[in-house]
């Protein structure tokens, strides 16, 4: 009886696992349409795609009455994960541009948010031998 009763245990904490989960997701994407997101590619864990998408989001409101300047939100992801994740993030902005990269594990975000697309992505750092 005791066997069953953990089996049951067992079954129940597994099924609330995935109604967490699927809550979690659901979430996840009314806050991308809030912040109009869309994720393009990703190896990026998600706090730190929710980090990049909220630097953007702010950034791009700070720049709201003037045009759209590519450089300079592309320099402040770029600062804002450097200081906050370690040296060696690179970032591209724009609306049409075509790239191939090599990234560190994890380190690899793609998206949109409204009509930009951000190209953010880490490398490798290896200390020069003399």
């Amino acid at each position: 009886m005791q066997g069953a009763e953990e089996e049951l245990e067992r079954r129940s904490k597994f099924l609330n696992s995935l109604i967490q989960k699927k809550k979690n997701a659901v979430e996840q994407k009314q806050s991308h349409d809030r912040m109009n997101v869309r994720v393009r590619a990703s190896d990026m864990p998600l706090p730190l795609q929710n980090h990049a998408f909220d630097t953007c989001r702010h950034i791009l409101d700070s720049m709201a009455s003037v045009k759209l300047d590519s450089k300079r939100l592309a320099l402040s992801l770029k600062k804002e994960f450097d200081s906050t994740y370690g040296p060696a993030w690179h970032c591209i902005v724009g609306t049409s541009f075509g790239s191939y990269v090599t990234h560190s594990l994890g380190g690899f975000l793609y998206f949109s948010i409204d009509k930009v697309y951000v190209l953010l992505f880490k490398t490798a750092v290896e200390p020069l031998e003399q």
